[in-house]
């Protein structure tokens, strides 16, 4: 690891998201025999999610070898064209919001990538008015929250029929300045291959800070990176 990017993983779930398989434990004893010395525990939440202060007892009473910082965050998906997060109430104990492009942010409320995608090829949202309000409804996000983490930034451009090479030096620019106005960090996400380098370039320059995440949801994955390894060293040039 002789990156500082890759001696953390900043995004990993345990068995309090519905859709992963290790426990926080587990996600801990994997983080330091992977060597890592920052570890972000993040759970998907909704509006009415309730456990919260159930996760943050449970990350207190872990064991944590030494060399080894555990923060935690909670997932929350973007809603809509104004930057609104289906976030409930936080608890102490919860470090950071994690800002997700699950959906597709509307005027109107989330839209699903499919129905995105369909409004496209109908003719309704041209591509470039879709590329906008993602990029608006996430500096919206971030103004709103300040000082929290974009997950996967971008992922969402794919299952609806686009390409992150088409938003443009122009959106990246006010992205990634609006990023470093709200300190908001970045993260490297290993899942879905993103941002890719154009974007992670428009990073830096503004002096963004940038972390490597694996978004794994088993224990073995906790800080093993190919993508991240290869997104930023293209982003080297």
């Amino acid at each position: 690891m002789t990156r500082a990017e890759l001696r953390g993983d900043h995004h990993v779930h345990s068995t309090f998201s519905d859709d992963a398989h290790s426990s926080l434990e587990e996600n801990v004893a994997a983080a330091s025999v992977a060597g890592l010395t920052q570890l972000r525990l993040v759970e998907h939440v909704r509006g009415d999610t309730a456990w919260l202060p159930d996760f943050v007892a449970a990350v207190r009473a872990l064991e944590v070898p030494a060399g080894l910082t555990v923060r935690t965050g909670v997932e929350a998906k973007l809603l809509d064209a104004a930057g609104t997060l289906d976030l409930p109430p936080l608890p102490p104990g919860i470090d950071d919001i994690l800002i997700a492009d699950h959906q597709f942010p509307g005027p109107d409320g989330p839209w699903s990538p499919s129905e995105t995608a369909a409004r496209i090829r109908a003719g309704e949202l041209s591509a470039g008015g879709a590329l906008d309000l993602l990029v608006e409804a996430t500096m919206a996000a971030m103004r709103r929250y300040p000082g929290n983490q974009l997950a996967h930034p971008f992922s969402i451009l794919p299952k609806i029929g686009l390409d992150e090479s088409a938003l443009g030096p122009e959106r990246l620019a006010a992205w990634a300045g609006a990023c470093a106005a709200t300190q908001t960090i970045v993260e490297v996400n290993e899942k879905w291959a993103c941002p890719g380098p154009e974007a992670i370039r428009a990073a830096r320059a503004a002096g963004v800070v940038l972390v490597a995440s694996t978004d794994s949801h088993r224990a073995e994955e906790v800080g093993r990176y190919d993508a991240v390894v290869r997104l930023l060293e293209t982003a080297d040039g």
